[in-house]
């Protein structure tokens, strides 16, 4: 019997899975729009407003708590400077999952998972960053 045994195995081990969650959230925080498989987004909807909720309150435990669970401190930093200033007056929904089609090797249900109020000048912009450092340290040398 499955009893309290709730959420989608997606064919991985434990650890993969919560090593596949943590990187995602860490992508949506950054990027604050991704596109992954429908079954994904579903699951990764909760996670993500948990730590959002972390961001809100906003101590050292919670922070300490979100980079527990996301490891990557930039995204951590994101979470609770930007983001959880912006949904401060908002009492959760803080995502939205928007069906996007279906992927065209395996017809995988594809869909879009952002942030309600997104920044739209965010999904890009650490890459960008990225590569004109790269660039910058290239000439340098």
């Amino acid at each position: 019997m499955r009893h309290q045994n709730a959420g989608r195995k997606l064919n991985r081990t434990a650890s993969h899975r919560k090593a596949m969650f943590a990187n995602m959230a860490a992508s949506l925080i950054t990027h604050e729009q991704i596109v992954t498989t429908l079954p994904k987004a579903k699951d990764l909807r909760p996670i993500v407003e948990k730590l959002v909720t972390l961001g809100k309150r906003g101590d050292l435990h919670a922070r300490r708590q979100a980079i527990s669970q996301i490891r990557d401190q930039d995204a951590v930093r994101k979470l609770f400077d930007a983001i959880a200033t912006r949904y401060a007056s908002r009492n959760g929904g803080y995502l939205r999952i928007m069906k996007a089609g279906y992927r065209q090797g395996d017809n995988a249900p594809l869909a879009v998972i952002e942030f309600v109020e997104r920044d739209v000048d965010a999904k890009g912009a650490a890459d960008k960053a990225r590569v004109a450092a790269e660039a910058e340290a290239a000439e340098a040398a």
